[in-house]
Order: structure tokens, then C-alpha cells, then sequence
């Protein structure tokens, strides 16, 4: 499985109709959402903003208002045909005036996104997990720099008892995170993978 290193665009014009194709690398739908909606404030008079995601064996494939089965679908296909994960495609379509039928659409949006894709460089995807630990409040700035060394991405810190963080972590840095941490805590460490905490 490979993911992307960076994002790539192309842009296609097909009868009048201009498609800017993004493919990116993003790891959730929530994510991929709130980029959909950037880019729809990006190109307010755009037609549509068709996207597909395939992340962690989540998928998604979106036609907005395209004919179904047109446009999301098919921007999927060549995600999967090119064995990616964790990646986003998107396709901002103008409309030209000349309507493309709906085998004229699919091959628009698979072109759009296989041309972004030749420009993207490729990496070996590496699978992240959610992790939870929970720590002396001593510890708390130890603990966010070597979450940012491992390269991993804190999602959320509550201060109670003590310093509470939920944090995503490649799933191959996750053993040395815990062994760092529990040698600067001396031991007092509560850690959880996937499930937060209960008290």
C-alpha cells in the first residue's frame, strides 16, 4: 500500500467543461470533509465538487449532483487500482455549457485524477492508531515532543487529575513511544490503544 508525500494537482478542459483534479494525502473522513468544503468556498462558481477517499478501509465516493455512479465512483476506482491509502481525490468541475453523457463523465473524472496522480510522488503507507496515555502533569511537555519526534499528532489533551492525551501515532512508532515515555515517567503511565480511558 503506498500513500502520497504531498498533494498534486492537474487540470483537464474537456469540451468546455474544466476539471482541477487535488489528490492528497488525508487520513479520515471528517478531514476529507472539511476539505471538500474549503474547496467549495475556493471555486464558488464551480458546477461540482466530486471526491473519493480511501483511508484505513474507510471509503467514500461522492458524485454531488454529477449522474450517480459518474464521477465518485470511478475517482475511487483509480485509487484503488493504484493501491493507495490514506488518500483524498477531489475533482472541481466547471461546467462548459456542453453536456459530456455519462461515459464522457467517468472517463473525464478517472483522467482528471490519474493525470493529478502522475505528478504525486508516492510513499510507502504506513498505518497510524489512536492511542491514549495519561500522565503526571511534569511530564506533559516530555511526552508532546517525543510525540512530535516519532512523528505522531496530538488530537486532544484534558487536564483533571492528570494530563490526559489522545494522540495518533504510526502504528510502528507506538512501542518506542511507550517505552520512552514509561522510562521519563518512571512507570507512571495509563496507556490505551483505541479505546479512551475510563475512570
Amino acid at each position: 500500500m503506498y500513500s502520497l508525500a504531498h498533494p498534486a494537482t492537474s487540470t483537464l478542459e474537456i469540451r468546455k467543461s474544466r476539471f482541477i483534479a487535488c489528490v492528497e494525502p488525508i487520513t479520515d473522513r471528517a478531514s476529507a470533509q472539511a476539505r471538500v468544503n474549503e474547496l467549495r468556498m475556493q471555486h464558488p462558481g464551480c458546477a461540482h465538487v466530486c471526491w473519493a477517499l480511501l483511508a484505513g478501509g474507510h471509503s467514500a465516493a461522492v458524485d454531488d449532483g454529477e449522474p450517480s455512479g459518474t464521477a465518485g465512483r470511478p475517482i475511487l476506482e483509480v485509487l484503488r487500482h493504484q493501491e493507495l491509502d490514506g488518500v483524498l481525490a477531489t475533482v472541481v468541475r466547471y461546467f462548459g455549457g456542453i453536456k459530456l453523457g455519462a461515459g464522457g463523465l467517468v472517463r473525464a473524472y478517472t483522467d482528471a485524477v490519474a493525470q493529478a496522480l502522475l505528478q504525486a510522488e508516492k510513499i510507502e503507507h504506513i498505518p497510524s492508531q489512536t492511542l491514549y496515555c495519561e500522565l503526571a502533569y511534569a511530564h506533559e511537555g516530555i511526552a508532546r515532543n517525543l510525540i512530535s519526534d516519532l512523528g505522531g499528532e496530538l488530537l486532544a489533551v484534558s487536564h483533571g487529575q492528570a494530563v490526559r492525551l489522545q494522540l495518533r501515532l504510526p502504528v510502528t512508532a507506538a512501542d518506542t513511544l511507550q517505552e520512552q515515555l514509561l522510562s521519563a515517567t518512571r512507570g507512571e503511565l495509563r496507556w490505551e490503544t483505541d479505546t479512551p480511558p475510563t475512570d
